[in-house]
């Protein structure tokens, strides 16, 4: 009956992360000893601080509508945050609470875009850039990049992807699937090229900035120039993990703001009432109540690479923030390995799956089909138990 659906959703691609991890729960249910390493969630639970804001927030009757882009008193905390870590001015007006980062991804995209409108988008990127961009009306730019280079993008990559459709660039830094961050030197370069196009706007995922080993943060938005020409995107999913709370939210020229409340108004209204005022305890909350959170992502991510590096034909590089590696495995395509034909990421993912019981993602949904995905947002036993079972099962 897919017929009777429109083209909008026909054309419209499932997230492989999610796909992944419903085909692992699955094969778990089925009693089959699964490890998941495919969604990108913090494996500790929210701290404590906040979820008493949210029962003081029960407590006190928060429980109507809450204005459509957010309440005051958030946005002018999320305010605060961007002062206090990103040294980003910005005034309540700009800021808009989403129901996710996701929703607010979305937003953009639908108030910016219009058919045929280009979006340039360094390889590799979260995967569902793509398919939000296609989805309004964009079309997707793909710029690829390599572990050579770090998966990072270069000015004059960016120059040659710029032409006169081009109407916006995303990216996300920590990179979600790379890990990669860029420094403060290197958007400084980036903006320079992005100086001599005025109309062009860049969109800014900040979302993982505190799981980031690299010492220091530098958002795009605080190089000269480049704040009105940016949203910045953030929440609080991933730092505070807060991923079933779903708040997420954007800083931006006033203008495009408008644009985001206007639509939010007519698709969901205000995000989650008691998830917002809870929002409020966590921006405003020192970043070092994360350190612990931090450190233990950062002994995993040396342990991953570690491992990762015993095992022959696959390429790794240091990832300085997030919680993924994206090792380059091509050098087992066009390989058979115990009887089974590997030509893509994706053969190698499902191989991964039903060889050694371990679920990763593809790098073709990323936008790189060299690379695959792991997440280790888990435990250091679980993660060296999945990283025996796949050095097995490529030996």
């Amino acid at each position: 009956m897919n017929h009777l659906l429109s083209d909008r959703i026909n054309n419209l691609a499932t997230s492989q992360t999610l796909a992944m991890a419903a085909l692992a729960r699955e094969l778990k249910a089925q009693g089959k000893d699964i490890i998941s390493l495919s969604l990108g969630e913090p494996d500790f639970n929210t701290p404590d601080f906040i979820k008493e804001a949210a029962k003081k927030a029960i407590d006190e009757n928060y429980s109507t509508y809450s204005p459509v882009d957010g309440y005051v008193e958030l946005k002018e905390a999320i305010c605060r945050k961007f002062k206090r870590d990103n040294d980003l001015d910005y005034k309540p007006s700009q800021i808009v609470v989403s129901t996710g980062a996701k929703q607010s991804l979305y937003n953009i995209a639908q108030v910016m875009l219009n058919d045929g409108d280009e979006v340039i988008l360094p390889a590799p990127y979260w995967v569902s850039y793509f398919e939000i961009v296609k989805l309004s009306g964009g079309v997707p730019v793909e710029v690829p990049t390599s572990i050579d280079t770090d998966f990072k993008i270069t000015p004059a990559q960016l120059e040659a992807a710029i032409t006169p459709k081009t109407k916006m660039m995303w990216f996300s830094s920590p990179c979600n699937p790379s890990g990669s961050v860029y420094n403060r030197e290197e958007l400084t370069a980036l903006a320079k090229v992005l100086e001599k196009y005025p109309n062009i706007i860049v969109v800014a995922d900040e979302i993982y900035e505190h799981i980031n080993f690299s010492g220091t943060f530098c958002s795009i938005a605080s190089i000269p120039g480049m704040l009105e020409k940016t949203v910045t995107v953030n929440g609080v999913a991933k730092a505070f993990a807060m991923t079933g709370w779903r708040i997420g939210y954007i800083g931006a020229p006033e203008f495009i703001a408008k644009a985001c409340t206007k639509i939010q108004g007519q698709v969901t209204s205000g995000a989650n009432s008691i998830a917002q005022r809870a929002t409020i305890t966590a921006v405003d909350a020192d970043p070092s109540v994360l350190n612990e959170m931090v450190q233990a992502f950062h002994s995993r991510r040396d342990l991953v690479v570690g491992l990762i590096k015993e095992i022959p034909g696959m390429k790794i590089n240091v990832p300085e923030g997030a919680f993924y590696v994206f090792p380059d495995v091509s050098s087992f395509f066009g390989k058979t390995l115990r009887g089974t034909l590997i030509k893509d990421a994706n053969d190698f993912s499902m191989y991964l799956l039903g060889e050694a019981n371990v679920a990763t993602v593809t790098g073709d949904a990323f936008g790189n089909p060299n690379c695959i995905r792991f997440s280790y947002a888990t435990s250091e036993d679980i993660l060296k138990e999945a990283l025996k079972r796949i050095k097995e099962a490529v030996a």
